[in-house]
């Protein structure tokens, strides 16, 4: 016998998890399907970003962090450190148990909203009266049956064409977050967020790493003032940025790998590595989904086909996250779980596509919402711009980090924020007030009233709204 739930998720990452929760708080009966385990074999919810994405590469990041402190800049602050030591096992289980905090936090929550969780793979296999048949492949298979369903597979990384991932040296962002032992030598295709990241975890922890991008400009899709500023920054860390690079063949021996490509100027080079990130973009994970079997619509790169309230082409069936359009970014997937969630129970679930935030969280970090100056000028909008650099904080002079500058984009008649571009210090914190203003179409004149605390970071923000009207205080 079947069993019935008003809503069926497949998928157990932020998005379809996320999903999963707000339908059970408006009074759905709900059930989740997610197949990722861990290494004994038990359930493992959270998805990419939970388990090799957002959390574990954060834990990372925050370890080589201290680690950098520890080695370069605590001298300054008057603290005499000698012969430390860099204990990688005991850095990557830290990651480890983070990771594992967060899938014990889910299971958790799916069980405080009395969602019932299967471990397994979820699969079409017809539409039946009362919905959708679904099958649960796993340990033990189950037969559900789903008034609705929610498609939230996410998506698996993309590899180069005659290089699969072995993990091992080829890594994707799985397997360049548990290298074993520091490489002397590591190459990262794709400068992207996962490779400037990753790139920095391993360079901070004493690899020399070298990044090679195709896209002639370095962040193509950030403000370019930032990405300027970024990568003068990447350069004095001797994180080693090539742009406008197209690679050739990559050959792989015992210990190491050398890959042939050609410059920016059309000159032929070759790198050597012991171990290479290939960090090119991911791809919409529907394997196994059973769309054929019900003819769920794919369009011609792989996503699943939705509208703008991410409904299918099939009755009561609504997908979400990195499998359908838009960035592949885990808060946008909870926004449209959240908003899927409320449409199924009657309500008017909304997403702004316009003010999600991006962030990258190397040193220093990058953030932004909204439009790029570039992309003002293109649409011939006009516009007012300010902007106030970290090196007049206060809070960032006591911090010893005063890398970077906060920009502030704002219609040049009605003063409406249009965009803000963070990069320094805490950018991915502070980016959230950027967010709530455009959120209620405030302008510059509003972040520029209002009160901050000194001496805060986030002074540097008020700073640059109040530089829109050429009227910075401490600037």
């Amino acid at each position: 016998m079947a069993k019935q739930f008003d809503v069926v998720v497949i998928g157990a990452g932020p998005g379809g998890y996320i999903a999963a929760i707000r339908a059970a708080q408006l009074g759905l009966t709900v059930a989740c399907i997610d197949a990722w385990s861990t290494s004994d074999g038990k359930p493992a919810p959270g998805g990419t970003c939970t388990n090799v994405g957002c959390i574990p590469s954060k834990a990372l990041l925050q370890s080589s962090e201290h680690y950098e402190q520890v080695n370069h800049h605590l001298a300054e602050h008057g603290i005499d450190v000698k012969d430390v030591a860099l204990k990688l096992d005991t850095l990557i289980g830290r990651k480890s148990n983070v990771v594992k905090q967060n899938n014990d936090g889910i299971l958790y929550l799916f069980k405080k909203n009395k969602i019932t969780f299967f471990h397994g793979m979820g699969s079409f296999v017809s539409q039946v009266d009362g919905g959708w048949s679904i099958k649960v492949s796993g340990a033990s298979d189950e037969d559900l049956v789903a008034r609705h369903v929610v498609v939230a597979t996410g998506s698996a990384p993309r590899a180069l064409p005659g290089l699969p991932f072995d993990e091992k040296q080829v890594l994707s962002n799985d397997g360049a977050l548990r290298i074993p032992a520091v490489p002397k030598k590591l190459g990262v295709i794709g400068a992207g967020v996962v490779g400037l990241e990753l790139g920095s975890v391993w360079r901070r922890l004493g690899a020399e790493v070298t990044i090679l991008e195709a896209m002639p400009d370095f962040l193509a899709a950030a403000d370019q003032q930032v990405a300027k500023e970024a990568q003068k920054a990447f350069a004095k860390q001797n994180l080693v940025i090539q742009t406008g690079v197209k690679i050739g063949e990559v050959k792989v021996s015992a210990k190491s790998l050398s890959i042939a490509y050609t410059d920016a100027a059309g000159a032929e080079q070759k790198l050597v590595v012991d171990k290479l990130i290939v960090s090119i973009g991911r791809v919409p994970h529907t394997e196994g989904l059973g769309v054929d079997t019900v003819g769920l619509k794919l369009d011609d790169r792989g996503f699943v086909v939705v509208d703008e309230d991410c409904k299918t082409n099939l009755p009561n069936v609504w997908a979400v996250g990195d499998v359908v359009r838009g960035p592949m970014l885990a808060h946008k997937a909870e926004e449209e779980g959240v908003a899927v969630a409320e449409r199924i129970a009657g309500q008017h679930g909304h997403v702004n596509f316009g003010t999600i935030p991006w962030v990258i969280y190397t040193s220093p970090e990058i953030a932004w919402v909204g439009k790029t100056e570039q992309q003002l000028k293109t649409e011939s909008r006009e516009y007012k711009a300010g902007s106030f650099p970290f090196l007049a904080n206060g809070r960032a002079r006591a911090l010893g980090d005063t890398t970077g500058f906060v920009k502030v984009l704002a219609d040049a008649k009605t003063d409406e924020v249009l965009g803000v571009h963070i990069i320094g210090p805490m950018a991915s914190e502070l980016i959230a007030e950027a967010v709530m203003v455009m959120e209620f179409r405030g302008a510059a004149e509003d972040i520029g009233r209002v009160c901050h605390a000194h001496p805060t970071l986030s002074e540097a923000l008020k700073e640059a709204a109040l530089a829109v009207d050429k009227r910075a205080l401490n600037f």
